[in-house]
């Protein structure tokens, strides 16, 4: 017992209280060396106040316990790698931060909107608005996702549009003059800006938000709007649910053109499924013999083989979206969304919702 450390003197070495020990002790994160019968006192090596230290820090910084409980086991390398995905969380987080307390800014004083200014090029945004065009919402109960987000950040603007079944991303750079800001494009305004687009004019698409006014010039033409009074969903958080770390995803490298046929042709295979009440034809992806991506027919679905299944018409506008030749389908098992990615722009791609088989 003499060489041992009280849970006082291990709270006093490490700066954690002595509830936190506690808790951290139920939690199976830190748990004593030694847990006296009689008392319940609890008691602690000289080698667990470095990782009490580093429970410590890490709750200081917000991080999560299945996390901390990760870090406190793993070996450097691997906190490292914690102590990055952490860090990108909390940058996230003070960007959404800085973006709400903007609107709450223009809730309190609506008579004085917050500016914003983007330069955009041409190219660029025309690029950026194909690639997420075909996931805008057309249910006309569901207005909030009736439209094209624009997520303007200090030095881009990500777009974003989502129906529910699918989601896309795409990443624009902008010059921006003014804060941060969110603002939900109506699809009308969209598809009028995306027909004056032209890559080869030199002159930068020029987009004022002021408040829910909107400015666009462009080709020499002023176009003009409101954005929609709707909250878009947290599309950060739904992306990192649905497509964060996924170390075991299978990432199989596709021919646009090829798996674009496939689904076209009307012979192509297909499960049939009842999906929302609805009778649906089921496209469903497996693996070949070498690891490439193919359709198995209704008659070829080993349980124990990877297979997803979706909507082969939402495979096919992800893919006709993504503007490049070759791209990674991401797989991660029959329930997990799919995600189509281009594999030279982390920034552009978009995720399907699978189909349970």
């Amino acid at each position: 017992m003499s060489d041992l450390h009280s849970i006082g003197e291990l709270a006093r070495a490490s700066g954690l209280t002595v509830s936190a020990l506690r808790f951290y002790d139920s939690a199976g994160v830190l748990e004593p060396a030694l847990v006296d019968p009689a008392t319940g006192y609890r008691w602690y090596t000289e080698e667990q106040i470095t990782p009490a230290r580093l429970v410590a820090g890490l709750r200081r910084i917000g991080m999560p316990v299945p996390e901390i409980a990760a870090a406190v086991r793993a070996d450097p390398a691997a906190v490292h790698e914690l102590l990055d995905t952490h860090l990108r969380r909390l940058t996230d987080g003070l960007t959404d931060a800085r973006r709400e307390v903007t609107r709450l800014r223009a809730l309190v004083d609506p008579a004085r909107p917050v500016t914003t200014m983007l330069l955009l090029s041409p190219a660029g945004l025309a690029a950026a608005l194909d690639a997420v065009r075909f996931a805008v919402g057309t249910d006309p109960e569901l207005p909030m996702l009736s439209g094209v987000l624009l997520d303007v950040e200090p030095d881009c603007v990500r777009l974003v549009a989502t129906d529910r079944h699918r989601l896309a991303l795409a990443r624009a750079d902008a010059d921006v003059d003014g804060p941060p800001v969110r603002v939900f494009v109506p699809v009308a305004l969209v598809d009028e800006l995306r027909a004056l687009l032209d890559a080869a004019d030199p002159r930068p698409v020029r987009l004022t938000v002021a408040g829910a006014d909107l400015r666009v010039l462009v080709a020499g033409r002023t176009l003009t709007g409101t954005a929609l009074p709707y909250d878009f969903p947290d599309y950060r958080r739904l992306l990192r649910d649905a497509v964060g770390e996924r170390p075991a995803a299978r990432r199989i490298p596709v021919d646009v053109a090829a798996l674009s046929a496939a689904l076209a042709d009307p012979a192509a295979p297909t499960v049939a499924r009842d999906h929302g009440g609805r009778p649906l034809a089921v496209t469903v992806l497996g693996l070949d013999d070498q690891g490439g991506l193919c359709l198995l027919p209704a008659t070829d679905l080993p349980s124990d083989e990877l297979r997803v299944g979706v909507d082969g018409g939402y495979l096919l506008d992800a893919l006709n979206a993504a503007g490049a030749p070759q791209l990674v389908l991401e797989l991660d098992g029959p329930i997990a969304p799919l995600a189509v990615r281009r594999p030279d722009d982390a920034d552009t791609y978009s995720v399907l919702m699978p189909i349970r088989l």
